[in-house]
């Protein structure tokens, strides 16, 4: 038993070191948000709206069957079926039917009702495939965002340590009495300021941190880190390619554009079908119908077997050779029984109908209702046109912004690196000067300053570039999880 628990103990304890000491790759983030991200759960459901709505349609070609069943009581004065005389008396009676009918004619609504739920299916696969791809996007400027913020840390602090040497450094010379005090004052105040900046940078990382993880759904802020991997400008080649080529090449592959062709066709196939309420419809039916009821069947009569008739009294003729008068025979019943009522199956077989035809609807006038839908059609199809072209104008205007956009960080990354070697042999300069006394601390304190901002400023210009190449590349069709970096 001891065993057991320490196994498990110490299981517990690798699985929680583990989650603690998890990085995730930029590759991992953008998965698990895809496969997490409410926003793309909410329209998921739009896919299984299309789905019930092709459902919907594909059902309104079917005929339909219902089957009807009642059973009532009356109790009071009520008219007796069988000698229709008002008597109070109770009652039961039961009813039963089917019911079937199918639309034969509609100006083919029903067809035009299933192609739009076809177009809205799709509409929904390509709004998914969209989201996906804004969310991929959003997590790698995220991700690249705290890499940069991770990236400038390590300057400052890599910098702050060489500041201290030279604190130290400082302080021999000043009690050699080589420099003077304030030399040392001025390294102390850049030591304090470069404290500073390496706090607003590690607040900086863990700000990046929070909000990656807020966008990943993932709640455990504390132990959310992700990986510090070498990431290498790849892709250059795709700034070769003519900003025409992108902007045609999107059109073909971005979903902003797919998604207006159909809504446009949706659109239209609207209109299609608010036109059919011009046509006449044409049903067939057919309907079967019995009843059972608990009241008496007839009556029974008894006639006296020793006197089979008598005389009624009422004259029917006249014999005529000696004028006597006829009167007519009636049955002597002797007694009147009531029949109870007939076995439930065999009323049902006996009281059963069916009732079948075509009906047909003409419509002739319905309040301008069907016209104005028409119009209201022709409307939507103009306003999803219009919409069309501005998603055509508004992706042509962003791959050529992005274009722009790719080519300028490349110059400013290629600036970068100069800068960064210029400052840095700049630094090594003044350093050297500083060292043997030929320079004072204020300007050497300057000269560390600029190639510190150099050396955060190439890390910046670099993910930039990193990530202005991943939106041309997502212009040019490659799938965001594709992506390489």
């Amino acid at each position: 038993m001891k065993k057991a628990i320490l196994f498990c103990m110490t299981a517990l304890l690798a699985l929680t070191t583990y989650s603690q000491e998890k990085k995730w790759t930029l590759q991992e983030c953008v998965q698990y948000a895809i496969d997490n991200n409410i926003n793309i759960q909410q329209t998921e459901l739009d896919l299984e709206t299309a789905a019930i709505d092709r459902s919907d349609a594909i059902g309104s070609f079917l005929p339909t069957l219902n089957g009807t069943a009642s059973n009532s009581w009356q109790t009071g004065l009520t008219q007796n079926v069988l000698t229709g005389v008002l008597e109070t008396q109770q009652t039961r009676n039961s009813s039963f039917g089917v019911s079937s009918g199918v639309r034969l004619i509609n100006g083919f609504r029903n067809h035009k009702v299933l192609d739009r739920a076809e177009l809205s299916k799709i509409a929904a696969d390509y709004n998914i495939a969209k989201l996906k791809d804004d969310v991929a996007l959003n997590v790698a400027v995220s991700y690249l965002q705290v890499l940069l913020a991770k990236e400038s840390t390590k300057v400052i602090v890599a910098q702050n340590a060489v500041t201290k040497e030279q604190i130290e450094r400082t302080q021999e010379l000043v009690d050699g009495g080589v420099l003077p005090r304030g030399d040392l004052l001025e390294i102390r105040a850049t030591d304090a300021s470069e404290r500073q900046r390496i706090v607003a940078a590690e607040n900086a990382v863990s700000i990046g941190l929070v909000n990656l993880a807020q966008l990943l759904n993932i709640k455990d802020f504390a132990n959310f880190d992700i990986a510090e991997g070498e990431y290498e400008v790849q892709g250059e080649g795709i700034l070769d390619t003519q900003a025409e080529v992108l902007i045609e090449t999107a059109k073909e592959t971005r979903y902003d554009l797919k998604i207006a062709a159909q809504n446009e066709a949706i659109a239209k196939k609207d209109l299609e079908i608010s036109k059919t309420g011009f046509y006449p419809t044409l049903d067939a039916f057919f309907n079967y119908n019995t009843r059972e009821s608990n009241r008496s069947s007839g009556f029974n009569t008894s006639i006296d077997p020793d006197n089979p008739f008598i005389d009624s009294g009422n004259p029917i003729g006249v014999v005529g050779n000696t004028g006597d008068i006829v009167t007519s025979l009636s049955p002597n019943i002797t007694g009147v029984d009531e029949i109870g009522p007939l076995p439930f199956v065999e009323q049902l077989y006996l009281n059963d109908g069916i009732s079948y035809g075509l009906s047909l609807r003409v419509p002739v006038f319905n309040g301008f209702s069907v016209k104005n839908q028409v119009k209201r059609s022709e409307v939507n199809v103009m306003r999803s046109e219009f919409q069309k072209e501005l998603a055509e104008q508004n992706l042509r205007t962003a791959v050529y912004q992005a274009y722009t956009d790719a080519k300028a960080a490349r110059e400013s990354y290629e600036a970068a690196k100069i800068a960064v070697e210029s400052q840095e042999l700049a630094y090594a300069y003044a350093k050297d000067r500083y060292d043997v006394g030929l320079t004072n601390a204020f300007d050497f304190s300057q000269s560390k300053l600029r190639y510190d901002n150099a050396q955060i400023e190439i890390a910046r210009a670099k993910y930039d570039y990193i990530f202005r190449i991943k939106v041309l590349e997502l212009y040019f069709g490659v799938p965001a999880t594709e992506l390489k970096f």
